[in-house]
């Protein structure tokens, strides 16, 4: 294999010493015009690049903000990425985006990854419902921003959406369709959206006047489509207990619900109305369209990257103003996105 084109490589091919050559790539200006064609030829003419990895071990800076989510197979987390990387590309920096898989152990390693790495910071959406993971990442000095949770028992900025208030919007929207049993496909319960949501659910209901009895949950072990469909087939082993509507954690777990009804020859919303949560791109593109939460993902990822980016500028690990970063949460509306998976009144 061949070895990488150094530094030392082009100053030999340039007849310049070293330190013009790094001139030339940091210092244009001070260079020679004729002695910096020449460098810029050889550098041309070998392919160098040079080392960003041992440029900001010098500087003491990284250019690398990590990004680490729940599921890179869930939509809602690719639109989180687009709207971080969207930032950090703003600002002359790179993402490294990770997923845990909903695992704390797959999330542990890659926080000692970011730390190995020593980013500029992380942007996390944690799977450790206990809290030790980040924990033990906190002593590392690397600033992090939570993503999608509020960050509460901690000092870090977070951005979440207001996941109480859009348990009420969905719950209220069946209650007004004529729903008076109604099933919560959860999802883990050691996650705060899913607990958040519920407890949205059960106000909505107090609000109607409606006991804690009208809401069947049905917590599943993971958040994705397959676990939807699994929670769809217990709904159909009820019979004539099923509820007449499914309230769904998210949009992934819906879509797997609306799935199990299609093949039983259920019809949706006319036997069976289903809401979901996060209004991700194949929500509206279902074989039934489905009403779903809307949550600002983009904006989410965007303002986390932003918030994280303000706290390395000004107090954060090598940020030239140490001490003047306040930590803030950011609480965002969620909205109801009707379509016609709900639309039977009953």
């Amino acid at each position: 294999m061949a070895q990488p084109v150094g530094i030392k490589d082009v100053a030999r091919a340039a007849g310049v010493s070293v330190g013009t050559v790094s001139n030339v790539i940091n210092r244009p200006d001070t260079v020679a015009t004729e002695t910096r064609a020449r460098v810029l030829s050889a550098i041309d003419r070998l392919g160098y690049v040079r080392s960003e990895s041992a440029r900001q071990l010098r500087a003491g800076r990284s250019r690398i903000m990590g990004l680490l989510v729940l599921d890179m197979g869930n939509p809602f987390f690719v639109d989180v990425a687009r709207g971080a990387e969207r930032a950090a590309r703003d600002a002359g920096l790179g993402v490294m985006v990770c997923n845990s898989a909903e695992s704390a152990g797959e999330e542990a390693e890659y926080l000692s990854l970011f730390a190995e790495q020593r980013v500029r910071g992380v942007l996390l959406t944690p799977a450790d419902a206990t809290g030790r993971n980040i924990a033990s990442f906190r002593r590392h000095g690397i600033p992090f921003v939570l993503v999608d949770r509020v960050s509460e028992g901690t000092t870090e900025c977070s951005v979440s959406v207001d996941d109480v208030a859009g348990g009420a919007l969905a719950v209220r929207h069946l209650i007004d369709a004529g729903h008076r049993s109604i099933a919560y496909v959860s999802g883990p319960p050691g996650f705060t959206q899913v607990r958040d949501r519920r407890t949205g659910a059960l106000n909505a209901l107090a609000e109607a006047g409606l006991g804690p009895e009208c809401l069947r949950e049905l917590p599943t072990e993971r958040l994705d489509v397959a676990a939807g469909r699994d929670a769809g087939a217990r709904l159909l082993g009820l019979g004539d207990r099923r509820p007449t509507a499914v309230f769904c954690a998210n949009d992934l777990l819906a879509l797997g619900v609306l799935q199990a009804m299609y093949s039983a020859g259920v019809k949706v919303p006319e036997d069976l109305a289903i809401v979901g949560y996060d209004d991700i791109e194949f929500a509206a593109a279902a074989a039934v369209p489905l009403t779903s939460v809307r949550q600002p993902a983009v904006t989410m990822g965007a303002l986390a990257a932003e918030m994280l980016l303000e706290e390395t500028e000004e107090g954060g690990a090598g940020g030239a103003g140490a001490g003047r970063h306040e930590h803030r949460r950011v609480v965002l509306q969620p909205e109801l996105v009707v379509r016609r998976s709900s639309l039977s009144a009953r």
